[in-house]
């Protein structure tokens, strides 16, 4: 029988879209320290995430277009729609994603919301499995499970529903919802778009939903600093541009599946976070958690 070896670029590659998803997951729990900081509500919060992004993006890809050529699925003659509706969708879904995350994060603790929101590769293997027919090794799964216990452990003496973080908890859980739907959507068109097209018109369509949003609810879109400017700035460049860039940019090449799970690490990074800024401090539990984690992402990664 003859084995086939995976060429050493197609490797170089996939460690190199491994390394810019763990870079994305760190930039995303620095979102969490910047709207802690920031003047306005979670929703005009979000709403100043993706429209200081959006030209951001657009100025990325008329920059990426000649390294990043598209790739279509029809007929070379073919071209991609001047306003692509699909990636107006997707950024429908992250908008739910998003409202919901920065209001979870207003609720409950830094670790809290993330960790819940991070739930999402269990809502990412369930839908790959029963609408996409994949199927997964059980190392994978093993894997899984193992960096979702130690995610409990990490937090997990913190979830108590009986409290007064019950709506944040709850909020944060339900993200988790939103940002696996995402994750699929998003690993699903990215093969067909450049990186930057992705996120520059999916932010549009984030931003279609969370701006009347907004409005209905009465929420300040006005910074009263420039401290206050400056942390929404840093929320889109950091945390959107570079956060959810990285990301998009690894899931045309990695599982979304194995990018759920990775992005396991943003409830560490954002624990550790807590505990320097904010004074939530690691107990000898909580750093088992956090280590399990690691070991359960290592785990998924070689199986997957």
């Amino acid at each position: 029988m003859t084995t086939i070896a995976l060429p050493v670029a197609s490797k170089s590659k996939n460690f190199f879209s491994f390394v810019a998803l763990l870079l994305g997951a760190a930039a995303l729990a620095l979102g969490g320290v910047f709207l802690r900081h920031s003047e306005l509500p979670p929703t005009a919060s979000a709403v100043y995430r993706v429209a200081l992004a959006i030209p951001i993006f657009f100025l990325l890809d008329m920059l990426s277009a000649r390294a990043e050529p598209v790739r279509t699925t029809g007929s070379p003659t073919e071209k991609m729609p001047a306003i692509p509706i699909k990636l107006i969708l997707v950024g429908f879904i992250f908008s739910g994603n998003l409202a919901l995350y920065h209001w979870s994060m207003t609720l409950t603790t830094l670790a809290n919301s993330n960790l819940l929101a991070n739930l999402a590769p269990i809502f990412v293997v369930l839908g790959s499995n029963l609408f996409l027919g994949k199927k997964f090794k059980p190392g994978f799964l093993f894997g899984m499970l193992f960096a979702l216990a130690g995610a409990f452990i990490l937090i997990g003496h913190r979830l108590d529903f009986g409290s007064t973080y019950m709506a944040g908890n709850l909020l944060g859980l339900l993200t988790a919802v939103f940002y696996g739907s995402y994750l699929l959507a998003v690993s699903l068109v990215r093969s067909n778009y450049r990186t930057m097209t992705v996120m520059a018109w999916s932010s549009v369509g984030t931003l279609i939903i969370l701006l009347p949003i907004t409005i209905l609810r009465g929420e300040s879109l006005v910074p009263h600093t420039i401290n206050g400017m400056l942390m929404l700035l840093a929320l889109a460049v950091v945390s959107h541009v570079g956060g959810q860039g990285l990301i998009a940019y690894a899931l045309a090449k990695l599982p979304a599946a194995l990018s759920s799970i990775t992005l396991l690490i943003q409830p560490v990074i954002a624990t550790v976070l807590g505990a320097y800024l904010f004074h939530e401090y690691l107990s000898a539990t909580e750093f088992a958690g956090a280590v399990i984690i690691l070991i359960g992402i290592v785990t998924a990664r070689r199986f997957s």
